[in-house]
This record gives C-alpha cells, structure tokens and sequence, in this order.
C-alpha cells in the first residue's frame, strides 16, 4: 500500500482530499457491510422469518428478499440520480447513508415469524427492497463526487476508493459474521446473536453521516436554476444515448464478474469441488482482500496511461482466461484454487480501477449522476442478479463444472468490443 499511500502524500490540499475520500469511502462499507451479513446469515434468517419444513425452501426463500433489494436498484438509481443532479451531491451521499442506515436498525429489531407470524416475512422484504433503493444511488453517487473532487491527474484512483469502501465492507461483514458464529451456540445465535452485526451497522452509519455532513458541494450545472421542469434523466437519454449504452455495456461483465467470482464461486468450491465451507470462504476473504489492494494500484496506473487501456486488458483476460483460472481452482489443493482467485481478483481490478472515472468522464455535469447512476444499476440489476443462478443453471444443465466460464468469457468478449468504441476519457474536461 506504499504507492497508495504516496499518491495522498503528494495530493494537493492533502487534509480535504482525505476527508473527500472518506466520505465517498465509508458509505460503501455500510452498504456492502449489510450485504455480506444477510448473505452470511440467510440460512438463520430463512429459519426465522421464512420457516419451512424443508430448510432449502427457507434459504431460497431468505435470498428472494435478498434478490428483491437487486429489482429496487434502477429505481434508487433514477431517484438519486435525480436527486444529486438536482439537488447536490451532497444531498443524495448524506440520504443514501441514511436510507440504508434505519431499514439495517428495523432488521436488528425485526419480530420473527414466531412472534408475528407472516407479518415478519413481509416486513423483511420490504425492508430489503428499501436497502435495494439505496445501494442504487449510494455507489454511483459517491464515485461521481469523488472523482469530481480529485485533482484532474488523479481522478481514476479517487474514484477506485467507492470500490474500495465496497470490499473492505465485504470484508468487515465476513469477520463480524465469523466472530458472531464463533462466540455463540446454535441456540444463541437463533435467538439473538444473529441481531448483532445489523445492530453494529449503525455505529458506521453514524460516522457516515458525520463526515458527510460536512464535506463540500460541487456547484450545480447553471442550466438547472432556469429550468423548473427540468429532467437530467429525459435529458440524458437525449443527449448520452451512446454512452449510456457504452456505460451499460461496459458494467454489463463487471456485474457478471463480480457475482460470479466473489458470490457463486465459493459455493461452486464446496458443491462442485468438494471443498470444506470454511476453507472456500477463506479463499474468497484472501481474494477479496488482494482485490482491495489490486484496485487503487490499478486506478493509479490508469491514471497515468489511460482508462481504456486497462478496461481492454481485463476484459481480454476475463474473456481468454477464464478457462484457465477456473480450471486451476477445480482442484483439491489450496494454492492452486487461490491461485486461479487471485487470478480473477487482478483482471477484475484491472476495469474496476478505471470504470469509476471512465463512466463519470462519459457524461456532463447536469445528467451525470443520473446517466451513471442508471447505466450503471441496470446491468447489475439485470446480469449481477441473475450471475450466480445462471452459472448454477449451466453447471447443472452441462454436467460441467467448468461451464461457468463459457458464460464469463462470452459476456467479456462482448464488453471487449462495446470498449473499442468508447474514446479515451483520461483529461477530458468534467466542466460544461
């Protein structure tokens, strides 16, 4: 982290860059934070609010409400999209924070089945669906007010902190979910441990809020304050049709990618490979924690060589590679599986350092939150939600386990070529 931690020494106005990327930075953490633990926790929560007397119906029914949140995000992406056109960025950070904040709390405290009846499962879903409304506007928000504050050579690695935020919340919910399973017995753990890491989630909501509260505004586009009626999202689709399609097209294998490799594959590992379920998530921690690393080194790279450059090389090496990288981890040996993680983890690094600023750069200030926002959300609503039941689909289909990464390397091979046609976006001006 030596080259990271260079590039904030030799930053400019070094003390109001750091608390600009905390404030992009820590709203994400909350954010994925309760992803991970409801993922983490689905078998108990399926036990408690979606009880069945086969436990496989209870699991599929805990991860439809997970899957809910995934249908909500095209609309938190036009409302905050709105919103941060509109109103400030600011506004949409500091509303998103709290959107996700209070349905988190409601769940810590939620009645179960047991108390309420199906009233639980109702409420549950519901709370999920309003969570889904603000993971649609927090990430998109937050990278276009990073990279808008970044000095203009160093916009791709201010930007790369929102997918940074997003994996150290992966991984903070991964350890507290560990901790909390480590610590309490079945029984404790169905009757209260399991309200513990939703209840913690607000302690990061809080200093969100904080810092956010007091981070500056970009001035709004002047076409705004003349135009009552006016709509950044009909104006975006008039004005960036082409590039909200390239964005789309763009984020269409980082969805896919995402899902598949970080999500699906450590079930892929104990159902298909027969690896122990401890030893799968501790390959997927490691991975995920070279990808926090990966990230900014990537961002930094393409902030002196180009975005594109490096949107072509991970989308090249997810589509050529893929084959390889999950043949190595068909196997019953830790190094090689990790090898073939990490493996992914550097590709996928490789476009998620640079999609932050490529994206945000593709659009004027008027319509930018919400061209990103909705170009960015309706992919991953679309194929990020669907990756891991897709690649279970084929694996069951073909009878072979290896069959994912025709899927990866067919989505890859399409994003390479949506890539060519996008124009470099390095130095391009963001003012109108």
């Amino acid at each position: 982290m030596s080259v990271v931690a260079e590039e904030l020494e030799n930053t400019p106005a070094a003390s109001k860059n750091v608390r600009v990327l905390a404030a992009g930075f820590i709203g994400n953490i909350l954010e994925w934070y309760d992803f991970a633990v409801y993922g983490f926790f689905a078998p108990t929560l399926g036990k408690l609010f979606f009880p069945s007397d086969n436990p496989t119906t209870s699991l599929i029914a805990a991860f439809g409400a997970f899957a809910a949140g995934f249908l909500m995000r095209p609309v938190g992406a036009v409302l905050f999209g709105h919103i941060g056109d509109r109103l400030g960025r600011k506004k949409a950070l500091t509303l998103s924070v709290m959107m996700m904040a209070v349905p988190t709390l409601l769940v810590g405290v939620l009645p179960t089945h047991a108390q309420i009846g199906v009233t639980a499962a109702v409420l549950m879903v519901l709370l999920r669906m309003i969570q889904g409304v603000s993971v649609g506007g927090e990430y998109t928000s937050s990278f276009v007010f990073l990279v808008e504050h970044a000095p203009p050579h160093r916009r791709a690695f201010f930007g790369s902190w929102s997918m940074i935020g997003a994996t150290c919340g992966i991984l903070l919910g991964s350890a507290v979910g560990a901790l909390i399973n480590t610590f309490t017995t079945d029984e404790q753990l169905l009757e209260w441990g399991w309200r513990i890491p939703f209840l913690s989630g607000v302690l990061v909501a809080f200093v969100g809020y904080f810092i956010r509260h007091g981070i500056p505004e970009q001035p709004l586009s002047e076409e705004l304050s003349e135009q009552e009626a006016y709509s950044p999202l009909k104006e975006a689709f008039a004005s960036h049709k082409k590039e909200m399609l390239q964005s789309s097209g763009i984020n269409m294998m980082n969805a896919v990618t995402f899902y598949t490799v970080f999500i699906y594959l450590s079930s892929w590992l104990v159902e298909e490979v027969g690896e122990d379920r401890a030893e799968a998530l501790d390959i997927n921690t490691i991975s995920m924690a070279a990808l926090t690393l990966f990230v900014p080194i990537a961002a930094i790279l393409a902030d002196k060589f180009g975005r594109k450059p490096f949107l072509l090389i991970g989308s090249a090496g997810i589509a050529l590679f893929s084959p390889t990288l999950l043949g190595l981890m068909h196997h019953h040996n830790f190094a090689l599986i990790l090898t073939g993680q990490i493996g992914f983890a550097l590709l996928v690094a490789c476009f998620a350092g640079a999609i932050p600023a490529t994206i945000t750069e593709l659009f004027k200030r008027g319509v930018r939150v919400s061209a990103a926002s909705v170009s960015y959300n309706l992919p991953f609503a679309i194929f990020g939600g669907t990756a891991p039941m897709v690649a279970a689909w084929l694996v069951k289909v073909t009878g072979n386990p290896l069959s994912i990464a025709w899927y990866l390397s067919a989505i890859a091979g399409i994003t390479f070529f949506i890539i060519l046609t996008v124009k470099e976006t390095n130095g391009k001006s963001l003012d109108e």
